[in-house]
């Protein structure tokens, strides 16, 4: 593997490709994906910057009866949640991924992400089955033959899930070079301790999210939803 900062991208298209046809799939195909693969999009991911080099991911993959059984427990919970609300001081989330109070944009964007993709299945506001339903899909990965777990050292700071965030994004784009989607997932986050133990982490390890990963199902309704990006124009400042 060349380190020579000057190499050439012989095909530029090809890597903006694999950035604008990265989407999160929501439904994926029982097709198995090789433990070689796998390990050569993480060394590929491995390369993702990070502050002093710190590389501060830790990764568990899931696959078979392991990915079963965590999704069997995190749904039991899920439900149990959903049946008494007053559990949920037993799931407390491992961090704030979202503000305390939404405002706009945000807000409308959550919106508009939210029921766009229920619109597209038929999820009326007030079908809280269905929601539930659909939302509970998180936790089964999709469908998808593997799932990964991140975690970081707690006693790691916030700049660290900067850095974080590149190495979820480079594996994503590796993962579209090999054909194969992924849904990065923050819906584990309130189940963070059932997570970390089912998957022996430590406990100076904290969730960071999960992930689906595979080869997405072309012929599901779900796999159309295509979420917009604000132009350029609007979030980038040009200083002369």
């Amino acid at each position: 593997m060349s380190q020579n900062p000057d190499l050439p991208v012989i095909e530029a298209a090809s890597v903006d490709a694999a950035i604008n046809s990265r989407m999160s799939i929501r439904a994926f195909l029982p097709k198995a994906v090789p433990r070689a693969t796998i390990e050569e999009l993480l060394r590929l991911a491995s390369r993702a910057a990070s502050g002093t080099n710190c590389q501060p991911w830790n990764v568990y993959v899931l696959q078979g009866a392991s990915r079963d059984s965590l999704s069997e427990k995190v749904c039991a919970a899920h439900d149990a949640l959903r049946a008494d609300p007053g559990l949920a001081p037993q799931y407390p989330e491992e961090y704030d991924y979202y503000p305390e109070q939404w405002v706009s944009p945000y807000i409308d964007r959550r919106r508009e992400n939210g029921w766009g993709l229920y619109g597209l299945l038929g999820i009326t506001r007030g079908d809280k089955d269905k929601m539930h339903a659909q939302h509970q899909r998180n936790f089964r990965f999709f469908d998808a033959p593997v799932g990964l777990m991140f975690t970081i050292d707690r006693v790691m700071g916030r700049g660290s899930l900067v850095d974080y965030g590149m190495f979820l994004q480079t594996l994503m784009i590796a993962a579209r070079g090999h054909g194969l989607h992924t849904c990065p997932q923050a819906a584990w986050n309130s189940f963070g301790g059932l997570v970390r133990a089912h998957i022996g982490a430590g406990d100076n390890e904290m969730l960071v999210c999960g992930m689906s990963l595979g080869y997405a199902d072309p012929d599901q309704t779900v796999n159309g939803f295509h979420t917009p990006r604000e132009p350029v124009e609007r979030f980038a400042h040009w200083l002369e």
